[in-house]
């Protein structure tokens, strides 16, 4: 059923109290209710059921704010003994937040958080555009967070495996959690996610189809043995970029050969200060706590570091339709060494009739920068919207426009994003 379709339809009424208190998430430990006029970003600040920091920078200033949206939230956590996650002062991890709309369309979406954030990240760049659709909307802070996630688990590699099982569990229980609210599970269950958020929506499809009905993958991250993988790209940009800033052309070329896009020049700076050294040094500690050295080299790396990515990595083969999305300006994640690759490993394994991957002329990884170069940017989030009813057509029926490079457009970028 599409989007419009989905929004007219009628469900029970208005929850009252009691009813708040009678919805169980199944295996949590702690569950705490709230009836609340709104479940949309536009209320939730002002109630406290959400944390603005979480998904700061994720949307940028003119992305539509639905608002509106009358039903539960349930705030809790599952079984756990890591304890990064403060917020409710619970100091625990494996939190999550359901929100169940009074008008329900029967529909449920599910997502993990992007980078290493809690378990709100999604609340305005995807909860608030599926709960005006009359989605119940999960999310999971994916069982560890913040800079210190890799101290979790106890082989290299653990706490990254937990965020896929943490999602499979949510998803269990929210389609529990649902049929107890509305009486009838959901009719339909999709994932979406972006940067780490987009790897679990891959990473379920590939390993858990049977739980979803399909997915959205935004700017995934793509973590395959061999590469390409963080390992591969990010240590020769880090390592050539001071040289770079000191006018090396040679430098210049290295970090264009390590993967990034050619016109991404001017947003190199920010993330050599905020995300590159953060990003390789909190994974390598991870995956690889052993290495003490400067220059990172994956590859003469021992068979035990490649072990610990094999674990986690991706193969392309997806059991249920995926929508890809992903800038070529990403200077995070570069699409020429993520989704392009990506795209071809589900090629190969014969499942491309399964995707539909829609390349973002001058997208890049967070779209809180497009306020910044409004000039030389696009935001990605209105192309999710765009997006999520094409998904919807394509579970019914329609078939989505075919997989392109979608050109940079005239008009208000900012709330508009056409795929075909």
């Amino acid at each position: 059923m599409v989007l419009a379709t989905m929004l007219a339809l009628t469900v029970p009424a208005e929850a009252s109290a009691s009813e708040c208190a009678q919805v169980r998430v199944p295996g949590a430990t702690k569950q705490q209710l709230s009836c609340l006029d709104d479940l949309t970003t536009t209320g939730t600040l002002a109630t406290g059921h959400t944390v603005q920091a979480d998904w700061a920078g994720l949307t940028s200033a003119g992305f539509p704010a639905p608002k509106g949206v009358p039903g539960i939230q349930i705030d809790g956590y599952f079984p756990d003994t890591s304890t990064a996650n403060t917020a409710h002062g619970w100091n625990h991890d494996a939190q999550f937040v359901l929100r169940l709309p009074d008008r329900w369309n029967g529909g449920l979406v599910v997502s993990g958080s992007p980078g290493v954030r809690r378990q709100y990240a999604n609340d305005r760049a995807i909860g608030d555009q599926v709960l005006a659709a009359g989605y119940a909307f999960a999310a999971t802070d994916k069982g560890n967070t913040g800079t210190g996630f890799h101290t979790d688990g106890r082989r290299p590699g653990d706490a990254l495996a937990e965020w896929n099982s943490r999602v499979t569990q949510l998803t269990i229980a929210a389609k529990a959690a649902v049929a107890h609210r509305y009486g009838r599970p959901p009719d339909r269950t999709l994932a979406a996610g972006m940067s780490n958020g987009g790897y679990l929506v891959r990473w379920q499809l590939e390993n858990r189809p049977w739980l979803y009905d399909g997915g959205i993958d935004w700017e995934g991250t793509l973590w395959h043995e061999d590469g390409p993988n963080l390992f591969t790209f990010l240590p020769p940009a880090i390592k050539a970029y001071p040289a770079y800033a000191a006018g090396s052309e040679v430098a210049h070329q290295k970090i264009l050969d390590a993967g990034f896009a050619p016109g991404s020049e001017f947003l190199w700076p920010y993330h050599n200060d905020v995300y590159w050294g953060l990003t390789q040094r909190i994974y390598q500690a991870e995956f690889d706590p052993a290495f003490t050295g400067d220059d990172y080299d994956y590859a003469a790396r021992p068979p035990s570091v490649h072990h610990a990515v094999e674990r986690i990595s991706l193969t392309g083969r997806i059991g249920k339709p995926l929508i890809t999305l992903h800038g070529t300006l990403d200077t995070l994640l570069p699409i020429s060494r993520d989704s392009d690759v990506y795209r071809r490993m589900i090629t190969e394994q014969g499942r491309a009739g399964l995707q539909r991957y829609y390349r973002i002329v001058d997208g890049n990884h967070v779209d809180g920068l497009y306020d910044a170069f409004p000039d030389k940017l696009r935001p990605i989030g209105p192309c999710f919207r765009t997006a999520f009813p094409a998904l919807e057509g394509w579970l019914d029926g329609v078939r989505p426009p075919a997989s392109a490079t979608i050109p940079r457009a005239d008009g208000d970028l900012a709330t508009t994003c056409a795929l075909g």
